[in-house]
């Protein structure tokens, strides 16, 4: 893995970004922002998940009118996503949010950029840039044809300059595509022509299995190469499926290290318990456990020994009951009936986290 790109530093809310940072996991709601209550609820469960920092949508006043309550009952940092009406993204400012995500260039010319980036630099609130293959500006993609790598750059670098040109340096930047390859150029090349700290994500990525593929080749590479400080993995699907998925793209590269590694085998002809429902319990189950922890569900005689004592904590599955292991030791066997709720509480046990 190579060493980590070293990018300006800038902090949303209390999180730092860029500067040597730890690579942080971010999401975005898919509630209407203008029903707090719905969208509080959600981000506390984004929260509970491992979510570090989320955006919500704010299409109209009726949501930014919202934003105070919904920054008031959450813990983590929120950004306003702003489009077209710099009106939007005064009144978001106004709101105390902790950073914008627009493009300076569509909020309507150079008088209200520049009223927007006075209250932002007054507050110390940054503005993510965010450039994807469908929004790249119509000039730029006369020069191109479409949207490739180079026009998604030269886009973003052309809504640097515009902030710049107003004094203001609090930057992010995210170039993404639905395309593994064109996001995986676009940022290797913006990563070569600037130090602001980079968003990764692959957008409009897809369903679950696409998706979570998706992202974990395209984000996985690049902070494969050291580039990246905040990342999202988009699905089509509850936002709480994204952190599990981010995590564990970080986790198989030792970027970071939260919650647990869940290890089970495919399955086989020698497997003689339930095992598939069985691990998918456990998975939702062990989902909040925030502590670093690696657990093992096994279901032979042959490999699942082995595998489980190389866990913190594991089974291994017979015919009507398993062997609990933890830290390399056998502990007991456990009737097959019994076997998830010994095994989630040895691991409430290392964690001191509650689970049952």
């Amino acid at each position: 893995m190579r060493k980590r790109r070293i990018t300006r530093q800038i902090r949303i809310g209390g999180v730092p970004i860029g500067g040597g940072a730890p690579v942080v996991v971010q999401s975005m709601t898919n509630t209407d922002t203008r029903d707090w209550e719905a969208t509080v609820s959600q981000i506390r469960r984004l929260e509970e998940a491992g979510c570090e920092i989320v955006r919500v949508a704010v299409p109209d006043q009726g949501a930014v009118d919202q934003l105070p309550r919904i920054k008031k009952s959450i813990g983590i940092p929120l950004i306003a996503d702003i489009h077209f009406d710099h009106r939007l993204a005064l009144g978001a400012l106004s709101a105390g949010v902790d950073g914008l995500r627009l493009n300076p260039g569509n909020i309507g010319g150079p008088d209200r950029v520049r009223k927007v980036v006075a209250v932002a630099r007054e507050r110390q609130v940054p503005i993510r840039i965010g450039v994807n293959s469908g929004s790249v500006e119509k000039e730029i993609l006369a020069t191109y044809g479409h949207p490739t790598p180079e026009a998604m750059v030269e886009s973003a670098l052309k809504h640097i300059r515009i902030l710049e040109d107003n004094d203001f340096g609090l930057i992010k930047v995210s170039l993404k595509s639905s395309d593994v390859l064109a996001t995986l150029e676009a940022y290797r090349l913006l990563a070569s022509r600037t130090d602001y700290p980079l968003h990764l994500g692959v957008t409009e990525a897809g369903t679950l299995v696409d998706g979570a593929v998706k992202s974990a080749l395209g984000i996985g590479m690049l902070l494969y190469e050291g580039i990246g400080d905040t990342l999202r993995v988009s699905l089509t699907r509850d936002p709480v499926d994204e952190i599990p998925v981010a995590y564990s793209i970080l986790r198989a590269l030792k970027v970071r290290n939260r919650g647990v590694e869940l290890i089970s085998c495919p399955t086989c002809g020698r497997t003689e318990m339930d095992l598939i429902p069985l691990v998918e319990k456990v998975e939702r189950m062990l989902r909040k456990v925030s502590t670093p922890l690696k657990v093992a569900v096994m279901g032979c005689v042959v490999n699942g020994p082995g595998e489980a004592r190389e866990a913190d904590v594991g089974i291994a599955g017979g015919r009507g009951k398993g062997i609990l292991f933890k830290k390399g030791e056998r502990v007991e066997t456990v009737p097959e009936v019994d076997l998830l709720r010994r095994l989630i509480v040895e691991v409430e046990r290392l964690t001191g986290e509650s689970i049952l």
